[in-house]
């Protein structure tokens, strides 16, 4: 049988205690982003409620959408039309996938970083959570950005008559950075657990 560790040898001396306890100065960091969390989906209700009013003929609630998603046209906007529609619809979906980003950064984050969750066995626990670790986090926050990134590249693109040919370039260009970033994370972590693997 193996021995019970004494609690005693594992207590840490002053100086390593008040390193590892510094820890907890990130809790204030992943609390902010809870609350950035909720000004997030504050702005998705604000959205939705304008897109449904502008359905039911609202032209103060059109005014607003057409604002907010920075479309234009020539010809003045009376009714909502299929552009405008898919506009704001990626744009909720725009909010959705950062508030997926954030739920990522602060629960993995402080898993990872701060504090057990100790949600084994938890009928809700994430199933990436399971197996999260600074390594796991970073390749998937970097998929997520790609996401959003997607999303505004394709709402630049259907309204792309608003925008500088320089800014689609631009913008175009900056998606393939964040996807070769991306595929180097991933590929610097796969040849990272490989030689550990290897090394054990």
């Amino acid at each position: 049988m193996s021995a019970i560790p004494d609690p005693r040898a594992t207590r840490l001396r002053p100086l390593p205690n008040l390193i590892f306890a510094s820890r907890w100065l990130q809790l204030p960091l992943y609390l902010g982003l809870i609350v950035a969390q909720g000004v997030y989906v504050f702005h998705f209700w604000v959205e939705l409620v304008h897109l449904l009013e502008a359905v039911f003929g609202s032209q103060e609630a059109l005014t607003k959408l057409v604002t907010s998603i920075g479309y234009k046209t020539d010809v003045q906007v009376t009714a909502l039309n299929e552009t405008i529609i898919m506009l704001v619809v990626l744009a909720l979906i725009d909010v959705v996938m950062i508030s997926n980003l954030l739920i990522m950064v602060i629960v993995g984050g402080y898993e990872t970083f701060v504090s057990r969750l100790k949600l084994e066995g938890h009928p809700d626990q994430p199933e990436w959570l399971s197996h999260v670790n600074a390594s796991v986090l970073k390749v998937k926050l970097a998929t997520a950005i790609i996401g959003i990134s997607s999303i505004h590249l394709l709402k630049t693109f259907i309204n792309a008559g608003n925008y500088d040919e320089k800014v689609l370039i631009w913008q175009t260009l900056i998606h393939i950075a964040f996807l070769f970033s991306a595929l180097a994370i991933a590929l610097a972590d796969r040849l990272m657990s490989h030689s550990t693997a290897d090394s054990h």
